[in-house]
């Protein structure tokens, strides 16, 4: 039942210095006022919005020292009246003053509950309440910045400006479909055209930006290909800066997949070091050998490291033959040493990728590596504007849906259709927008995405 009065445990259950428990509903001061005994006066009245010392007692039993906050509903997190415990780090503590407070009649919280209160009571929208769990799940510095201009409403603020746009082109629309005999201005193709292509625009803008905003959020999938012995562990160590994976000169070293997650100027990268691509009759190479193309086949990225110091052989040219249809760049190592390979064969399969010489022992190229990545992933703008970067894929998948609804309109117009047919097409792109901020929301999708946070958010 929405708006009881809901608790949970808001911090991380194990040891630690502080553990918090969190009410939210109206009946949360008069709980607290049940189980908390100030250190002071026992007439005077705890104030809104200050802490105070004391200890939490279930009848004659001292559960903990504490300090406490209320926050009045005006100014709370979820617009309710809210209570925050803060007592010991430990499980007991935690568990025994939560389950005090159930006795008092609240009830546990649902996971996103308090969020999910935050934005049904109007304090922030759909789009900001998605963004705290992405907040809370940033990787880098890059992907908590982008989440807090979401959360500050900066996405939010452009998605209503272009549906309120939208809403009043449909508005002139369905004033000249009802009202054909009134004495009103009718609406022209071309104000209609005009708009939609403007707006269109715009949302071509942001889902041009929203492919490094996907990666902020969820990663960069960065698979090291190359035949055995080329230097891909050595490669995976440099860029770690640990030595994570065995090297020796025995090719097939790599049996498996490394998985390990870096930072790479803000960027998050899962980094894959794989098994060399090669034929082999040794049955543990050949499954790490399947288990690479597999990973392969699943990269956002591959580096493809090939050996300067030997001339290509098959499994060079069966690599850059899968190699040239992805979004790659090539480390040619070993240039320290005397060079054998034919530069030109490699041109001329990979013509369009970037191509690096390295020498990875020397601790040569690596930073080259890591300036091209980041090139990818920004383009070459020199700073990023968070407030223009979308990450979130079931925004991204609802600008493109809408995105698609105004190019259908637009070709109605171009063909002359009624205006019946334009109007359908623009009602539809509302409706995708409004998904984004919660303005048209489903209370089936609405509990779907809530049930993503995690407990006491």
């Amino acid at each position: 039942m929405l708006f009881d009065t809901i608790t949970a445990i808001s911090t991380p259950l194990g040891e630690g210095a502080i553990g918090i428990v969190r009410m939210s509903g109206p009946d949360s001061f008069q709980i607290l006022s049940e189980i908390f005994k100030p250190f002071k006066k026992s007439n005077d009245v705890l104030e809104n919005r200050k802490m105070y010392y004391g200890h939490i007692f279930n009848n004659a039993k001292m559960i903990d020292e504490v300090m406490v906050v209320k926050l009045p509903s005006s100014g709370s997190y979820t617009m309710e009246d809210v209570v925050e415990i803060n007592c010991h780090g430990g499980m007991m503590p935690l568990r025994e003053i939560l389950a005090l407070i159930l006795s008092k009649g609240a009830r546990m919280a649902d996971k996103g509950e308090f969020t999910k209160r935050a934005f049904l009571n109007g304090r922030i929208d759909l789009a900001q309440a998605e963004s705290v769990m992405d907040l809370i799940s940033a990787k880098t510095e890059i992907g908590f910045d982008v989440a807090m201009h979401q959360l500050k409403g900066h996405l939010s603020e452009k998605i209503t400006q272009y549906r309120d746009n939208l809403i009043g082109l449909m508005a002139e629309i369905e004033v000249s479909i009802d009202y054909p005999e009134e004495d009103i201005e009718e609406i022209t193709y071309s104000k209609i055209e005009s708009t939609l292509a403007n707006i269109k625009n715009h949302l071509n803008d942001i889902l041009e930006k929203s492919k490094s905003g996907k990666i902020i959020r969820e990663g960069l999938k960065t698979v090291i290909v190359g035949k055995p012995n080329v230097g891909k562990s050595s490669l995976m160590n440099a860029l770690l800066k640990d030595s994570r994976a065995i090297v020796t000169e025995i090719p097939g070293t790599t049996r498996d997949v490394i998985e390990e997650y870096m930072n790479i100027s803000g960027i998050p990268i899962k980094l894959m070091d794989t098994a060399g691509i090669r034929d082999t009759e040794d049955l543990v190479e050949k499954i790490g050998v399947q288990k690479s193309k597999f990973y392969f086949n699943e990269a956002d990225l591959i580096i493809f490291v090939l050996d300067a110091s030997v001339a290509l052989t098959k499994e060079d040219h069966e690599i850059m033959s899968l190699v040239k249809n992805k979004h790659a760049i090539v480390i040619i190592n070993k240039t320290d040493l005397e060079s054998k390979i034919d530069m030109n064969a490699i041109h001329s399969v990979l013509m369009d990728k970037t191509i690096i010489k390295a020498s990875i022992q020397n601790e040569l190229g690596i930073e080259a590596l890591e300036n091209e990545i980041k090139n990818m992933v920004f383009g070459n703008e020199v700073e990023v504007n968070y407030t223009d970067i979308m990450s979130n894929a079931r925004h991204i998948q609802l600008v493109k849906d809408a995105e698609k609804n105004i190019s259908d309109a637009l070709n109605a117009v171009h063909s002359g259709m009624p205006y019946d047919f334009i109007e359908v097409d623009v009602k539809n792109a509302i409706l995708n927008l409004g998904h984004i901020t919660g303005e048209s929301v489903e209370e089936d999708l609405m509990n779907t995405i809530f049930s993503n946070f995690c407990l006491g958010k």
